[in-house]
């Protein structure tokens, strides 16, 4: 299935070719800003993405910047007509952080994404059933606790069931698929869940064994998404939320080595696989 582009995506391309066009125009943002009578502020909101821009401001920066090839040109003006509007997320902006909104609309644009969940199954991975289990126990009124769920399933679906999206590489403790989430019918679902999608050609869904014993790993769950034109980017899954990438490559290499390292201990998509079933026979249900 085919989904129209993202505002967000536009936003990105955008960002990614003016921010590297001004640069390769030796000019600073507050240079090129007050060259074309900008406040700083709205020319750093256009570089991060935050903001569409109009195809008129576009050319004005295309100019400033001395891009002139008619494809280009072309491209970028279709990205600028296609990046006002809201994201799909924005129907759910009520339950959403900012943080967690940015996170989005980077995920939906990167070429791989790999995490690890100590925990639970995430939520890329959840069954309707199984995520309102998890949700239960918190005090939500029923509007949020629907739309969290709804939007669980909807960013699963855009990144699974269309035709492109990123290589996806899930690697959960063995804890996550043996917690009962919701009780041992819930918890069936939501492991044959994982054997389905762990099937599909882009996914890889793996188990760290409790045989692993001790690892290079951390307090809790985190998301690395790689990029073919940009850096690399952490996000770190707390309450809050936070995001890091180039301007703090030391903490991003660290995560980096450590998924290396629990990816290496971890049982193969086979083995994960079987170890799953055999939770599932554990459980004793049809």
């Amino acid at each position: 299935m085919t989904q129209k582009i993202d505002p967000s995506l536009n936003r990105r391309k955008l960002r990614l070719a003016l921010r590297r066009a001004r640069e390769r125009a030796s000019l600073s943002q507050r240079e090129a800003a007050e060259q074309i009578e900008w406040s700083q502020s709205k020319l750093i909101r256009v570089e991060t993405g935050t903001v569409g821009v109009s195809v008129v401001d576009l050319r004005a920066l295309l100019n400033l910047y001395s891009v002139s090839d008619p494809g280009e040109v072309q491209a970028l003006e279709e990205a600028a007509r296609g990046s006002k509007g809201s994201s799909w997320w924005s129907r759910y902006h009520e339950v959403l952080s900012p943080q967690f909104a940015q996170y989005l609309g980077y995920e939906g644009a990167a070429s791989a994404l790999h995490t690890y969940h100590p925990i639970v199954v995430p939520g890329h991975l959840q069954t309707r059933s199984y995520a309102e289990a998890l949700l239960g126990p918190r005090d939500l009124d029923q509007e949020s606790f629907g739309k969290i769920v709804d939007l669980r399933m909807e960013r699963q679906q855009r990144m699974f069931d269309q035709e492109e999206g990123p290589a996806c590489t899930f690697v959960l403790d063995e804890s996550a698929v043996r917690r009962q989430i919701g009780g041992k019918q819930v918890l069936k679902e939501q492991l044959d869940h994982l054997i389905e999608l762990g099937s599909r050609p882009r996914v890889s869904v793996r188990v760290l064994p409790f045989e692993a014993g001790a690892h290079y790993s951390t307090l809790g769950s985190f998301v690395l998404l790689s990029f073919p034109d940009d850096d690399d980017l952490l996000y770190l899954e707390h309450a809050a939320g936070s995001m890091t990438g180039g301007e703090d490559l030391q903490l991003l290499a660290r995560y980096q080595e450590c998924f290396q390292v629990i990816t290496n201990l971890a049982l193969d998509e086979a083995q994960s696989a079987d170890l799953i079933s055999r939770v599932q026979q554990d459980l004793g249900v049809r």
